[in-house]
């Protein structure tokens, strides 16, 4: 079964400001058209996995209960659209806590792996950020960059830390680069 790896903020629903932390639900918002492209995935017979981190937690912001409930009611959102997510990772983590979750370490990706029997040579994972793409290719899997949330920023280290296309400083670069999960999407369809 082919997989699809998401990154949820930046991807999925918006980033709060000021690189805050989605705490509630009340403050989760979906970015335009991330439900129609997780529903369209699920029709064209993508297993859809959610990788996460969210240091809040070992920031002690929110509770690991408060991020239970945020993703409860994001599925049901994205079953009720018409899509399915199959799993949700996330890494709970304090960024110095040194554990092998945190993306851009593959933990998370590879327990997915193990639990999921998943063919990594067919899979790719969307994401905003650099960390996404490092672990998403530490693991094996196709990389695709969206511009929403944070990929712009990405997107600007990726064409100046080298020409556009190339890698970075640790030697990866997203295959593709989209402006939205939507039309990242499209192109998977097609693909």
């Amino acid at each position: 079964m082919k997989t699809v790896f998401l990154d949820r903020d930046g991807v999925i629903n918006r980033n709060p400001p000021n690189k805050g932390y989605v705490r509630r639900w009340s403050e989760f918002s979906f970015i335009p058209h991330s439900r129609k492209a997780i529903r369209e995935l699920t029709q064209s017979g993508y297993r859809i996995i959610v990788v996460t981190n969210q240091a809040g937690i070992g920031r002690g912001l929110f509770s690991e209960e408060d991020l239970k409930d945020i993703h409860s009611r994001m599925v049901a959102e994205i079953t009720e659209a018409g899509g399915r997510i199959d799993a949700v990772y996330y890494c709970p983590h304090h960024p110095e806590a040194g554990c092998e979750c945190r993306k851009p370490k593959p933990g998370m990706l590879t327990r997915a792996v193990r639990e999921h029997n998943i063919e990594l040579s067919s899979a790719y994972l969307i994401g905003d950020s650099t960390t996404d793409i490092e672990a998403g290719q530490r693991v094996g899997t196709k990389t695709l960059l969206v511009l929403t949330g944070h990929g712009q920023e990405s997107y600007y280290h990726y064409i100046n830390t080298k020409p556009c296309g190339r890698a970075d400083k640790n030697g990866h670069c997203p295959e593709k680069i989209f402006t939205n999960l939507y039309t990242a999407t499209r192109w998977l369809r097609k693909n």
